[in-house]
């Protein structure tokens, strides 16, 4: 565990927007700003549904709630715009540290990989990545209980709750056969 800075955490959960009252956090306008661009485009394509046509056309409903967005994203920044920076933050330390940015990655490489290699490899390399970095323990030990916990994980939902999982380059549906006719064959 890192230790606390004691001049800006008291080594509570910080869930004041902005931290401080009286001070704004490093990236927070930033952030304001993308969500008010982000409703902007929501209002812009809520409108395209119909227009404003009459206050029953299809698109009056999205229109009203993206303008809400539109409206409270704009207050929210200026109001952020007027407060002085918080000096003692620094957005890669307290805000978006190296770990949130690794497993950010992590996801989209996750979600880009599943279809072509399916299931087990995806999740193993994820797995054993992951499991690295968060435990800084040896390889054998992180091989080890990533492989043991995708079993797990595989048997629970792929033949108890038959879930069904992109096989990609693993024959999965051939070994699923295989462990039936063995134990068919034996039984009999």
């Amino acid at each position: 565990m890192e230790h606390i800075d004691p001049e800006h955490h008291d080594g509570t959960s910080d869930a004041t927007p902005g931290g401080e009252d009286n001070q704004r956090r490093p990236g927070e306008l930033v952030f304001g700003i993308l969500m008010l661009v982000g409703s902007l485009v929501l209002l812009w394509n809520a409108y395209g549904i119909s227009g404003f046509e009459a206050l029953s056309a299809p698109g009056s409903v999205p229109m009203a709630t993206t303008l809400v967005m539109v409206v409270s994203a704009a207050l929210i920044v200026i109001k952020t715009a007027k407060l002085p920076l918080d000096k003692a933050e620094t957005v890669a330390k307290d805000i978006l540290p190296g770990v949130v940015i690794v497993f950010a990655a992590l996801l989209i490489a996750y979600g880009v990989l599943l279809r072509p290699l399916g299931f087990l490899p995806t999740s193993a390399l994820f797995l054993i990545v992951a499991i690295k970095v968060l435990g800084q323990r040896g390889w054998g030990w992180t091989v080890l209980v990533s492989l043991g916990s995708l079993l797990l994980i595989w048997l629970i939902f792929r033949i108890v709750f038959t879930v069904l999982m992109p096989s990609g380059i693993v024959p999965e549906a051939e070994i699923i056969q295989m462990f039936r006719d063995l134990i068919n064959g034996g039984a009999s």
